[in-house]
């Protein structure tokens, strides 16, 4: 008989051979890692802790009783990123295809709990062919224990979910809970109904990376905020990632130490171009305004006519909400006003200031964004910069048209200070049309309706084409010439640093849904 070190040692070596040695060469052979090696990668060398090792299910219908794996087809644990805690799960897709039920489901919220106790961060590796069928409704509540969780964590510890693997049914609820979600390109997917029910209800032929590949969830659905080559570079990127965001909804992000020097950035003076209706882009802005190589855009390729991502200034981190000229003018419409607004909330709750640059020209017009309810959508994004407490300063680059300039984070809905450059258009709309309607009946009785039209949108444009009336009535701080802008925003986070804003007492908002 063995000692008792010989019986651990053995059942130590079962449970991290998973599925066995077959299966882990299958899974290498479709260009995955397995559950641990994905840990090996993503955790700071011999920092991982397991919790729940030996934990196996308890069922025996349809074969079970023979089919039992330690660890139960999924490894969780603790340890440190960066020197920093964090919790992770990482499902074994080599063990009954990563399925999910009862001891599974267990030992995921278990660390759950820990990180919400403990506050910090939770990461989830899912690899899963979804409930496991043979335990029945058991599978189903053991996922409503994790959406559960998910649910209490959120805005408390920072959630990640990287997709690595099938992600189907049920499953997908998870990670759409948590704060961001990562897919690797080619090896994960992620849908409600897979490939064969479409095609039985609809007709439509579809594959499974057409109807929820990373790619597709990247620029059609928003789903996915980050699509990646591989699943190394995935977890690369989780690293990456954290580093903008801090521990908890009580802490405060990293700050990387920086020396002040001659801030001026003179290459800002020459983006905006002389034609008002030039687009341009913005990414060029940011650039010259961040830390070097700082900027990590967050949801690159969904709704692009406005860009959000973490960055830092002066080594401190922020969130950028801009919008981008260079894509539809730069207009919200349903999806960048959700886009922003999921953003700005996730800003709002973990305690990184804002930084919003403005070149808007309105909402965008049409039936199909008034039937999907943009009222209701752009809302979103109002509700969201107005509920936020975090330190908020504005730059108005170019246009702020209309409802528009109101709802990109104005000085009316809370903004610490608002700053536009000398090219900055602040009005209800553009002069153009403006004229129309002002001058309607001048125009008409005019000898000469072109040129008359004309002379009043230059009238309009000197008037309210500018940012010096928005200025004279406080709701602009100062306007600044672009190459100083660092430095105001670098002063302007400085004092704003130690903000407390006091609410009215509720459980909580309404936000528009």
């Amino acid at each position: 008989m063995k000692n008792s070190e010989e019986l651990l040692a053995q059942k130590k070596l079962q449970a991290r051979l998973g599925g066995g040695e077959k299966r882990i060469e299958s899974q290498h052979k479709k260009g995955k890692l397995t559950a641990r090696e994905r840990i090996d990668i993503l955790l700071d060398k011999g920092t991982f802790q397991e919790i729940g090792e030996l934990m196996t299910h308890r069922s025996k219908n349809f074969g079970l009783d023979k089919q039992k794996f330690y660890g139960d087809g999924v490894v969780t644990g603790y340890g440190k990123i960066d020197g920093r805690l964090v919790y992770v799960f990482s499902q074994d897709f080599t063990v009954l295809g990563g399925s999910l039920a009862e001891a599974h489901s267990e030992k995921i919220c278990r660390i759950m709990d820990h990180a919400i106790q403990n506050g910090a961060p939770v990461i989830g590796l899912n690899d899963s062919g979804g409930a496991r069928i043979q335990e029945g409704v058991v599978s189903l509540a053991a996922y409503a224990d994790i959406f559960y969780r998910n649910t209490l964590a959120s805005g408390v510890i920072p959630q990640i979910s990287v997709i690595m693997g099938p992600c189907a049914g049920g499953a997908v609820y998870s990670p759409a809970l948590t704060d961001f979600t990562l897919m690797v390109q080619n090896t994960s997917y992620m849908f409600v109904t897979g490939p064969n029910v479409v095609k039985t209800v609809t007709h439509e032929e579809v594959s499974a990376e057409e109807l929820g590949g990373a790619d597709t969830h990247a620029s059609k659905s928003g789903v996915t905020h980050f699509a990646l080559s591989n699943e190394i570079e995935a977890i690369e990127h989780i690293k990456k990632l954290l580093s903008y965001v801090p521990q908890n909804c009580e802490d405060e992000a990293p700050k990387l130490e920086y020396k002040l020097s001659d801030e001026k950035r003179t290459q800002l003076n020459q983006i905006i171009p002389t034609n008002p209706n030039q687009p341009y882009d913005m990414r060029s802005i940011i650039e010259g305004i961040v830390d070097i190589d700082s900027f990590l855009e967050v949801h690159k390729d969904y709704a692009e006519n406005i860009v959000v991502g973490f960055s830092r200034i002066a080594g401190r981190s922020v969130g950028i909400v801009a919008n981008q000229p260079a894509v539809l003018a730069g207009v919200l419409d349903i999806n960048a006003s959700k886009k922003a607004a999921r953003f700005v909330r996730f800003c709002d709750a973990f305690n990184i200031p804002l930084l919003v640059l403005v070149d808007v020209p309105g909402f965008l017009p049409g039936t199909d964004q008034e039937w999907n309810a943009i009222i209701t959508n752009g809302a979103k994004l109002l509700y969201a910069f107005s509920e936020a407490t975090v330190p908020s300063i504005t730059v108005i680059t170019r246009k702020a048209y209309g409802g528009a300039y109101d709802v990109m984070n104005s000085k009316h809905i809370g903004a610490d200070l608002n700053f536009s450059w000398p090219s900055a258009e602040i009005a209800v709309m553009g002069a153009k049309g403006a004229a129309e309607i002002i001058f309607k009946k001048d125009i008409k009785e005019a000898k000469d309706p072109n040129a008359k039209h004309k002379e009043m949108e230059n009238e309009y444009a000197r008037l309210f084409a500018n940012p010096y009336r928005a200025a004279s009535r406080g709701y602009i701080d100062e306007v600044i010439i672009p190459s100083d802008t660092r430095k105001r925003l670098i002063d302007g986070f400085e004092m704003l640093e130690n903000k407390v804003l006091n609410t009215p007492k509720k459980k909580h908002g309404n936000i528009p849904l």
